[in-house]
Order: structure tokens, then C-alpha cells, then sequence
């Protein structure tokens, strides 16, 4: 259980914050960096939940959406280093990818097939969602970034989870946009 009866702590003005296993990172370290693009993520789509008022199924996929970032979080905030804790970590469960690939296959089925790619825009939900599979992207690049480093351990259902959650907002947005007749598509070398 999560108490937060006193929001500042103090305990990072030396510019370091706190792992879930007690170490102390700088908050430009890797690692602070991936989950607080994570948590960024988690912003954004919070911010495309305010216009789902059309799309009352999107928006619960996107509510367990945020709650699962929150355990993604978790996950990245206490790493691995074989040292025992006096707690089981939060870890992202490839059953969780999963239900990301089987929403992201229950939306595609309506939508038709692409043949170009899309601009990010449309209607403002669209919008929205582009920008959060956006920012995904940059948390992606962070987590795989760490996962090369020989010295972090980063379980392999964080990177494949937001992998997927790039491509469920992909395809949301498209949900978004008409079911694909408001995408606004790139035409190349329109402006030459």
C-alpha cells in the first residue's frame, strides 16, 4: 500500500532521488530518465482522456492503459540487482502486452488498410494520441537504451510493453480519427 501524507521529503535537493530498492540515482541518471518518460506518457494520455466522451470503450483502454504505465513505473524504479528486498517488486507481466495486442487487433480489424503514412492531427482526440504515442516513443528509446547497459537490468516485458503501447496509440488515434476517414495522410514531395 502506497501512503503519501507528506508530499516533499527534502530528500532530493542534493539532485539524487530514491530507487524502490533504496538506492539514490542522480535524477539525470538513465534509469530516472526512462521512468519519468514513462510517467510523461501517463500525462499525455491523461490528457487525451478529456475528449473520450465519445468513446466511452477507448477510454476505459486507456484508464488500465495509465494504471499499467504506473507498474511500468514501478518496475523500472527498482531494478533488478540480485540483492534481496524486504518486498515482491512490481513487475510488467507479458500477459499485460498481451492485452495490448489483442486491443490493438480488435481496433485495426475496422480500420482500412494504409497507404501512406499518417500526419499526426485530425480530430482532437487524434491529436492527443499521436502525442502520447509520441512521448512513448522517447520512453522506448530510454528503456532500450538502459537495456543495453551491462550494468541495468530491464525486464524484457517493459521494453515489448511500451513497443505495443506505441502502436495501440497508433491505431487508437486512427480509432479516433472516423475510423480512419479523418487521418489526414502525408503526401510525398506535395510541397517540392
Amino acid at each position: 500500500m502506497v501512503i503519501l501524507n507528506k508530499i516533499y521529503t527534502r530528500t532530493g535537493d542534493d539532485g539524487t532521488t530514491g530507487l524502490g530498492n533504496g538506492e539514490r540515482r542522480p535524477k539525470s541518471d538513465l534509469r530516472v530518465s526512462a521512468f519519468g518518460t514513462v510517467d510523461e506518457t501517463n500525462s499525455t494520455i491523461g490528457m487525451a482522456r478529456l475528449h473520450t466522451s465519445d468513446h466511452a470503450v477507448l477510454d476505459e483502454m486507456l484508464a488500465r492503459i495509465q494504471n499499467d504505465l504506473f507498474d511500468l513505473g514501478a518496475d523500472l524504479a527498482t531494478p533488478d540487482d540480485g540483492e534481496p528486498l524486504d518486498y515482491e517488486p512490481l513487475r510488467v507481466t507479458e500477459t499485460q502486452v498481451t492485452w495490448l495486442e489483442t486491443r490493438i487487433d480488435g481496433m485495426n480489424a475496422d480500420l482500412e488498410t494504409l497507404r501512406s503514412f499518417v500526419l499526426p492531427g485530425g480530430t482532437v482526440l487524434a491529436a492527443h494520441l499521436h502525442v502520447s504515442r509520441t512521448v512513448c516513443r522517447r520512453a522506448e528509446r530510454l528503456i532500450s537504451e538502459l537495456a543495453q547497459n551491462k550494468d541495468e537490468n530491464v525486464s524484457k516485458a517493459s521494453l515489448l510493453y511500451m513497443n505495443r503501447l506505441s502502436d495501440f496509440l497508433f491505431v487508437a488515434a486512427r480509432h479516433a480519427n472516423d475510423g480512419g476517414k479523418s487521418d489526414v495522410l502525408w503526401v510525398p514531395g506535395k510541397n517540392r
